[in-house]
């Protein structure tokens, strides 16, 4: 397997993305190498916003892309419609792009509108707001208590504590239900 900069596999998925008109945003660990510190990530994290018509093209631009790829058409349909998660592994690098079904919502609609663009080796792509990235990880830490969310959210806030909207945090933390995990760290 190629060892390849999984940036430029993210340029490609946007790419892909933009072509097909499908919304989107990146989260998770990339998302934490935007407002946090640096760390390892193993896969790529994307909340996309799919319409019944966008999987069968979804599906054929992922395989042509990437003839090595492993996609699942039934695992995207699945996803659809519990507005979960499917992955798409690049057959040449082997990272795992992880497809997360945006579950319209008020927190996601919110997360929609507020994504942020970054310019990646000179494509701009959007991520999620360092706001968004907090909470998102305190529900995750709340669903699964794992150490490493804990650690991705304190790195947001010491890295772009200063520039965060904490109104915005206390209040969707409060509708969440992850204030107390919230005020537990120091910020």
């Amino acid at each position: 397997m190629e060892q390849t900069d999984p940036r430029q596999l993210l340029i490609n998925i946007v790419k892909i993305l933009e072509k097909l008109k499908i919304p989107y945003f990146v989260t998770g660990g990339m998302a934490v190498l935007i407002w946090g510190r640096p760390r390892f990530t193993a896969d790529i994290d994307l909340i996309i916003v799919l319409k019944a018509d966008d999987i069968n093209k979804l599906e054929k631009a992922l395989l042509a892309f990437s003839k090595a790829g492993y996609v699942d058409k039934e695992a995207i349909k699945d996803a659809f419609f519990r507005h979960g998660e499917f992955n798409f592994i690049d057959g040449e690098t082997g990272v795992k792009v992880d497809f997360w079904i945006s579950k319209n919502d008020q927190f996601d609609s919110s997360r929609l509108k507020r994504k942020i663009t970054k310019n990646i080796l000179n494509k701009n792509i959007y991520f999620s707001s360092p706001e968004d990235l907090i909470l998102i990880k305190l529900l995750w830490y709340k669903e699964s208590p794992l150490s490493r969310q804990l650690e991705d959210v304190e790195s947001v806030f010491k890295i772009s504590g200063d520039k965060l909207d904490k109104k915005y945090l206390k209040q969707w933390a409060s509708k969440l239900g992850v204030s107390e995990i919230l005020k537990k760290i120091k910020y």
